[in-house]
């Protein structure tokens, strides 16, 4: 999936911010003491109240955007009430300690309606934060040209911006115009930009939220600094990765584009998450759960659903820039786009990729050169392809293609292509080691197990299905593979001396 992004100058970038929480305007009052709490009722507050108790509340974002948090300081928004505004709080928290924005009382989770701009919870240049228990919304006039976001925190030229948490935030009805980067659009994203000072986040975790109906990214982030051998043509002078990066536990949905996106980061974590509904209204190249110019990211226990168009639009992708990055028992099913791309960038160096013990059921991509698993671009090294069960209903689909690219093995997969007309397999240029066909053939495979694989179901539609029965003859047909430090299959069946063909490494369910 090439990106296709134009980096503005630094200087274009820090004109547009309107404040910067680092350093707060001579109108913003004094810190309160460390560990005070203030709080806003948008329905009952008084800006001129202390807002230090819930019956002394502020009334507006604007006033509490005005108070200087420190330490321990907590903005306590009350429950069952509804602010128009931005939300720019100032000062920043500390290593143990961080600054807290949070709900207090009873009823829903308090909703801000950014109404149009920039974002409605708005950071920059500042670290330590906790943002929890909101309802986050950011919809204004229909535009092609306004960047909206639901949650935004930027790092421009700011140096090592750490510790934060976006913790059961709801962010929704976000109408973005089409923006990745470097300065995007969309649910809750995270932004390093500028020229001037290397700068990157350390320490990110966004868990246990919900992003639905918003454009461009659901989930996000984005870099400034993306220079280094394996992207010479990246924005920057040096690659400055995001680290301490956890994604985990959210619930994407009806998103314009890429569906959860991590740029420029090294060793992230991204689990348990479910996106439904991504490239949904964007002209660009987007997939569900994937990265840019990114090392030793572990993706593992995520399901993807509903990717709309083929321009891309698949669940998974190693893209450019991408080195040893690993897909583990992840779940893929009725996407548009397919299962995998596997896309290197011009000039760029995309090496020793893993993705393995996944499932797809019904993933399809019918625009050639693409498929359910699509090799084209440019070259990756060393990208290994192995013990995933794809299977696909689809007649107008190839389950692998290659547009002439080189560097994949695929090897112990199941591939199950639409019963009667089958489904092809088009690639001449990859390695295959016995894998097991049905339905399809690779006659480049020489120790290809060309038999019904007597999966659970013959039409599956959940990853139980895909279990194998007992005389299956992918059952002790496998490879002992490096399987890089793995010890269970997508079920949880251990890995033993004895491997099976596919995703299932059970012995056999009984009849």
């Amino acid at each position: 999936m090439p990106l296709r992004r134009t980096v503005t100058a630094a200087t274009a970038i820090v004109a547009a911010l309107t404040v910067v929480v680092g350093l707060p305007p001579a109108a913003a009052s004094a810190r309160g003491a460390a560990g005070t709490s203030f709080h806003v009722d948008c329905a009952r507050g008084d800006d001129s109240a202390a807002g230090t108790a819930p019956g002394a509340a502020w009334r507006s974002l604007e006033r509490a955007s005005r108070q200087v948090l420190g330490p321990g300081d907590r903005l306590l928004i009350r429950r069952g009430t509804a602010c128009t505004g931005v939300l720019t709080p100032k000062g920043a928290g500390a290593d143990g300690s961080p600054a807290v924005i949070d709900a207090y009382g009873q009823g829903a989770k308090p909703r801000l309606e950014g109404a149009g701009a920039r974002a409605t919870v708005h950071l920059v240049n500042t670290e330590h934060w906790r943002i929890s228990n909101l309802d986050v919304s950011n919809t204004g006039a229909p535009t092609t040209t306004e960047r909206r976001a639901g949650v935004l925190v930027q790092a421009v030229d700011y140096g090592v911006a750490e510790d934060f948490v976006v913790d059961g935030v709801d962010v929704h009805d976000v109408n973005g115009a089409d923006f990745k980067d470097p300065d995007p659009s969309g649910g809750i994203l995270f932004a390093v930009q500028g020229s001037e000072r290397p700068t990157r986040f350390d320490g990110v975790r966004i868990e246990d939220s919900t992003v639905r109906h918003v454009d461009r990214t659901g989930i996000g982030t984005s870099s400034t600094w993306g220079r280094r051998p394996e992207h010479p043509e990246g924005p920057g002078t040096s690659w400055e990765a995001i680290t301490g990066l956890t994604i985990r536990g959210n619930d994407v949905r009806d998103v314009g584009g890429d569906g959860i996106v991590v740029q420029t980061a090294s060793k992230a974590l991204v689990e348990h998450n479910y996106v439904d509904g991504f490239n949904m209204r964007s002209a660009g190249y987007n997939a569900g759960i994937w990265a840019w110019n990114s090392d030793d990211v572990l993706y593992q226990y995520n399901e993807v659903t509903g990717g709309h168009g083929t321009l891309d639009s698949m669940a998974f992708d190693f893209d450019g820039g991408n080195n040893r990055n690993v897909y583990r028992y992840n779940y893929s099913h009725d996407n548009e786009g397919g299962f995998l791309l596997v896309c290197n960038g011009s000039g760029m160096t995309t090496d020793g990729n893993r993705f393995h013990d996944n499932v797809s059921i019904n993933d399809r991509n019918t625009m050639a050169p693409y498929a359910v698993i699509s090799v084209v671009c440019n070259p990756t090294t060393d990208t290994r392809i192995y013990r995933n069960t794809v299977v696909t209903d689809r007649a107008d689909t190839a389950l692998v293609s290659n547009n002439g690219q080189s560097g994949t093995t695929f090897q112990d997969n199941v591939f199950v292509g639409a019963a009667g007309a089958g489904s092809p397999i088009k690639d001449t240029i990859s390695t295959y080691r016995n894998n097991l066909y049905w339905h399809t053939a690779q006659p480049r495979d020489p120790q290809a197990v060309n038999a019904d694989p007597l999966l659970r179901s013959a039409d599956p539609r959940t990853p139980d299905d895909l279990r194998l029965r007992s005389g299956s003859p992918a059952l002790g047909a496998g490879s002992v593979t490096a399987d890089d430090g793995t010890r269970q299959d997508y079920f949880g069946n251990p890995l033993t001396d004895v491997r099976n063909i596919g995703a299932d490494q059970g012995a056999g369910l009984g009849k």
